[in-house]
């Protein structure tokens, strides 16, 4: 059983909980920097981009907003960088079970490590794809994150006015920041008055000491209204499958979903887990020359321009589709607003259910086709 307390909220203001919760956190001697998502005002404070921060002072965590319904990058990759080598102090990073999940994948890819870190992970309820965000932003302003946690929280939805948080946070059934070391609970609380803090391992267990909190019980329905949201997502991620399904069946169709494909590059740059660090995409490999594109075009009438993109979503796929965590950046990249993450979540779904593998669900776990396993798809390779 979890180690519980709760986090007293004033004024119903959780922002101002958090911050104050993580200035106790940054004047513990065991954490030098915490990261966390915080509010940056552009445009003369009428918008307020929130993105992960690194803070050493505890004075400088005016900003936090980690529950702010908005997903511009995932920070796994942040956390990467952070912890590719010792750096001399350790380091609290927030983050979103998406997240988590992805820093396990790259933990396990050498890409990071969790020596030198904490992680805090929070119940998400969700996020607004960017365009969306700022559009609900010039209506409700800074209280927009506040107003979103009651909404989803009270059991109201997560729909404001017109809009709805994106697709792969409706078809995430991984609400809950497994592998983080505190756990931030918000499903079956009352966030009107508080918060939970949970410690989830060892580690986290020590830090929960350290910051002196009185132990409490969890809430009886906290379980059940995990459960529920569980469910409900994992209806809607199914139901997203088989619509996907039917709009890829074949080659043409999967060329009509990608049609609008301009070989930015975006979802790869965007996806926490692409880890290579030369691309085969950008070399010069389909740096075709000229006169190849003329003999195509004068075999088949017409060619469409750019040419690669079907490959090169091909690849892609068969590339991540058992790292892919469903954290949707993908999506939220492109700019011509394919439903990447719809098509990467489907194959990826299949891919890492056939190998009884989940990605980032343990960094015990070897990821598929980097250890040999006799037993395994004996039918296929004929092994008795």
């Amino acid at each position: 059983m979890a180690k519980t307390a709760q986090l007293d909220i004033k004024a119903q203001n959780i922002s101002e909980a958090l911050r104050d919760f993580f200035r106790s956190m940054l004047q513990l001697e065991e954490i030098s920097e915490i990261m966390v998502q915080q509010r940056l005002s552009l445009m003369d404070g009428r918008k307020y981009l929130v993105m992960p921060s690194l803070v050493s002072d505890p004075e400088r965590l005016d900003g936090v907003d980690p529950l702010a319904p908005v997903f511009p990058m995932n920070a796994a990759r942040i956390v990467s960088r952070l912890t590719r080598k010792q750096s001399g102090g350790k380091v609290a990073v927030v983050l979103r079970p998406c997240e988590i999940r992805a820093f396990v994948e790259l933990v396990k890819l050498k890409q990071g490590h969790t020596d030198d870190i904490f992680i805090i992970g929070f119940d998400c309820p969700g996020a607004y794809k960017n365009t969306d965000y700022f559009r609900l932003l010039e209506q409700h302003g800074k209280g927009l994150s506040q107003e979103f946690c009651q909404n989803v929280f009270s059991g109201k939805g997560s729909v404001i006015g017109d809009k709805d948080i994106a697709a792969a946070c409706k078809a995430c059934e991984h609400p809950i920041p497994e592998g983080a070391d505190i756990g931030i609970g918000l499903f079956g609380v009352d966030i009107t008055s508080h918060l939970l803090i949970q410690a989830l391992t060892p580690k986290g267990e020590e830090l929960f000491a350290k910051l002196k909190l009185s132990e409490s019980d969890e809430p009886q329905k906290r379980q059940s209204a995990i459960a529920e949201t569980v469910a409900a997502r994992t209806a809607y991620r199914d139901k997203m499958f088989a619509e996907t399904d039917e709009a890829v069946n074949g080659v043409e169709k999967l060329t009509a979903y990608l049609a609008n494909c301009v070989n930015c590059y975006n979802c790869r740059v965007a996806c926490p887990v692409c880890y290579c660090k030369e691309c085969v995409f950008v070399t010069d490999v389909f740096n075709h020359e000229p006169a190849q594109y003329l003999q195509w075009a004068r075999r088949k009438g017409l060619i469409k321009m750019p040419t690669d993109t079907l490959f090169y979503h091909l690849t892609r796929l068969a590339h991540m589709s058992t790292a892919c965590v469903g954290c949707g950046q993908c999506s939220n990249a492109c700019p011509n607003d394919i439903p990447v993450m719809e098509l990467f979540r489907t194959v990826a779904y299949r891919t890492q259910k056939a190998f009884d593998y989940e990605a980032g669900r343990s960094t015990e776990e070897a990821p598929p086709l980097s250890e040999f396993r006799e037993h395994e798809f004996g039918e296929v390779v004929g092994i008795n």
